[in-house]
């Protein structure tokens, strides 16, 4: 099926208004009716124009040709999948209609009385949110502003706890109005998560970067480390490396079937006073931690990239 441009027939922009729309037919149907223009396409504008305007000057007519969206004139297209689903009569395919056909099919063009109106569902919209991990994890309320034919409206939408990142919420019946007894269209919310200074989140799990002196992870500790609730004691066992996980369970986004994970790393002082000089001077000459012995030597004539 061949898309037809109403409002670039007519020449209107798609936001007139029906008075505009009557103007621009009316001059139309005066410069190209056959019994006044001698132009070899006189005759088919009439007719495109007479079409366009049949759809148009109709509030549900137009509310349905708009629901097509806005391909160029004359590409191919198909309508969406509900109307072929819900709409076409006796399973008949609207492969082969005309569009001004479509529109009649469905009850909505040039000819179609009340009685053979059919019901149509709403129109579906996609919107997106963004909130902070706090609100991930615990839960809220966030008023979100839609935009529509019917004009502008706040909705109040509740987001359980637990969300995680691109997670989508289906609000049923809080999309467009549907009409002829149609249902009325959903609202499909896209969750994503705002960038936080100190945790990463992974689905429902969350990271985050924990740096231990050398003597905490050679001797273990117990040190204080931050979570989306209060902060919590974290024990670091004896001999903990970096690079190693410590897992805080529970305390991901989904209280009930998430984590918190230290990711941890050993830094070391760039200065030293006198007295920690001496002490990192005896530990080099009494210990007998050789991390390099386990470690292949490297091939000098391999010339590989990691």
């Amino acid at each position: 099926m061949k898309y037809k441009d109403y409002y670039d027939t007519l020449g209107v922009p798609r936001t007139a208004s029906l008075d505009d729309i009557k103007k621009a037919y009316r001059k139309l149907a005066h410069n190209y009716h056959p019994d006044v223009s001698k132009a070899p396409d006189a005759e088919a504008r009439f007719k495109e124009a007479a079409e366009a305007y049949a759809t148009l000057k109709d509030t549900a007519k137009r509310a349905a040709y708009d629901e097509l969206g806005h391909p160029q004139a004359g590409a191919e297209f198909k309508p969406p999948p509900q109307w072929q689903q819900d709409f076409a009569p006796g399973g008949m395919s609207f492969d082969d209609l005309d569009l001004a056909d479509l529109l009649a099919a469905m009850g909505r063009g040039p000819g179609a009385g009340p009685q053979h109106a059919m019901p149509i569902k709403g129109r579906d919209f996609e919107t997106t949110v963004t909130i902070p991990l706090q609100d991930a994890r615990h839960g809220s309320t966030i008023n979100l502003t839609l935009a529509d034919g019917a004009g502008e409206r706040t909705l109040q939408v509740t987001i359980a706890p637990g969300a995680c990142q691109d997670q989508k919420l289906r609000l049923r019946g809080q999309g467009g109005k549907g009409r002829n007894g149609g249902p009325d269209g959903d609202i499909y919310l896209q969750i994503k998560l705002a960038p936080h200074a100190v945790f990463r989140p992974d689905h429902h799990d969350l990271y985050f970067d924990l740096v231990l002196t050398p003597w905490e992870a050679a001797l273990g500790a117990e040190v204080e480390v931050p979570t989306l609730d209060d902060p919590v004691l974290l024990t670091i066992p004896p001999g903990t490396r970096s690079g190693r996980k410590l897992r805080l369970r529970g305390r991901g986004l989904a209280a009930d079937h998430s984590d918190l994970y230290a990711m941890v790393h050993i830094d070391v002082p760039t200065t030293l006073s006198a007295r920690e000089r001496e002490l990192f001077q005896e530990l080099a000459k009494v210990s007998r931690f050789q991390p390099r012995t386990a470690t292949p030597k490297e091939n000098p004539h391999d010339t590989s990239t990691h």
